[in-house]
């Protein structure tokens, strides 16, 4: 399985991006997804997570209201839209897949992509 994130760039605090990963390999929609960050000088969290139908969404509290995952499972694609961001979201962040949902928001995901950087100036 690979999964291939993009989508991350520079922006404006107050302003907005769309993360996507494409994933290849096994049947994508057997997965649960997930997007973790990773700040500088600090650990990896979690951002949010979808189980494989999108029927249930995970986020955590800092993104609650701002962050919307969605997937399309035709396009083999998960999504992340990132409205009114903050400086403190800036961060490296990756997208996550497994087949159990609860392993993706346990941190315990089995695959990771690369990370896309998302800057947010104050």
């Amino acid at each position: 399985v690979q999964l291939q994130a993009s989508g991350g760039g520079l922006v404006q605090a107050g302003g907005s991006l769309r993360l996507s990963c494409a994933v290849s390999g096994r049947p994508f929609s057997r997965y649960g997804m997930g997007w973790f960050r990773q700040a500088p000088g600090k650990e990896r969290d979690i951002v949010a997570a979808i189980s494989w139908s999108g029927g249930s969404t995970y986020y955590v509290d800092s993104v609650k209201g701002r962050f919307t995952i969605s997937r399309d499972n035709a396009k083999n694609t998960v999504y992340l839209q990132m409205n009114t961001l903050k400086p403190e979201d800036t961060a490296v962040y990756y997208c996550v897949a497994d087949d159990n949902t609860g392993a993706v928001v346990r941190n315990r995901a089995r695959y990771w992509g690369q990370g896309t950087l998302v800057t947010v100036s104050s």
